[in-house]
């Protein structure tokens, strides 16, 4: 069985490669969402100006159940949504921690995609437009000219 500091080490490894292609700017900044087995937390942040614009987590006033939950990290990403657009911030980059794009991770970004912030994951695109080459004439029931 691998152990807990192997998964963080790994999981910090991960991230690390997303952080050298990632970088949040002031107009489009970085959403960083990071789960621990209670809580799931998510902050918006400036990575050029190194300053924290938004934050929403499970840890608070406004969650009385348990934070460890699909339903409570879609809640986290509703209230950072709404706490980006009261910032004046129409786009941001998302940045999945390290962690894998399922469970808690997936609906706080999905979340966070309905309220316009962030574009369609590749599944969602394929499953709202048609596939390309349906609708139209295929290459085998073409006529030749």
């Amino acid at each position: 069985m691998v152990s807990l500091v192997d998964r963080n080490a790994r999981r910090r490894r991960v991230h690390a490669r997303i952080r050298k292609r990632l970088r949040g700017t002031a107009a489009r900044p970085r959403l960083a969402v990071f789960r621990s087995l209670r809580h799931t937390y998510a902050q918006v942040i400036d990575d050029d100006a190194q300053h924290t614009l938004a934050a929403a987590s499970t840890v608070g006033a406004d969650f009385s159940d348990y934070g460890g939950n699909v339903a409570a990290a879609t809640k986290v990403g509703e209230m950072i949504a709404e706490r980006v657009r009261e910032a004046g911030i129409e786009q941001v980059v998302f940045d999945r921690g390290g962690h894998n794009f399922k469970g808690r991770v997936r609906a706080v970004a999905e979340a966070v995609q309905r309220a316009g912030l962030l574009p369609p994951t590749r599944e969602r695109r394929a499953r709202e437009e048609p596939a390309a080459g349906q609708g139209g004439q295929s290459g085998k029931g073409r006529k030749a000219k």
